[in-house]
């Protein structure tokens, strides 16, 4: 059985940390279908994201810790490679996110964001709600 190519954007990971829905993600991580790639760009943009007041009002630092030791353990790091080159892409700050997603030939990108959603597919791979994968697998 092949392995779906996934990354998770850090606006899901900090969604299902405030949202209690973490025990979701740590099944899709510990999935038989399901390799999940991270870069040191998301494990910064986690870390600056999850510091801030406003989250914290909703998720205590073991919730943190919790969560960042499951990127950590049950995710596959690589390198983003390349900044990639979106015309499309309004947020520069995502860039990240699609070179990660060519330097692994990612299948899917797993994210809230509607600038990435817009695109639908980056090259080879498909950009879709978590809900939207769910129901893929």
């Amino acid at each position: 059985m092949e392995k779906y190519r996934v990354i998770v954007d850090t606006n899901l990971w900090i969604s299902l940390l405030i949202g209690k829905r973490l025990s979701e993600l740590r099944g899709l991580c510990n999935s038989d279908r399901v390799e999940v790639y991270i870069c040191d760009e998301m494990l910064e943009e986690f870390t600056r994201i999850s510091s801030r007041g406003k989250i914290r009002k909703y998720a205590t630092d073991e919730r943190v810790v919790q969560t960042l030791e499951l990127i950590k353990t049950s995710c596959i790091t690589a390198p983003a490679g390349k900044r990639a080159a979106a015309s499309e892409l309004r947020d520069a700050n995502d860039l990240y996110l699609l070179a990660l997603a060519e330097t692994i030939s990612a299948d899917f990108i797993l994210t809230g964001d509607k600038d990435l959603l817009f695109m639908q597919s980056h090259h080879q791979t498909k950009i879709v709600t978590y809900n939207q994968f769910k129901a893929i697998i």
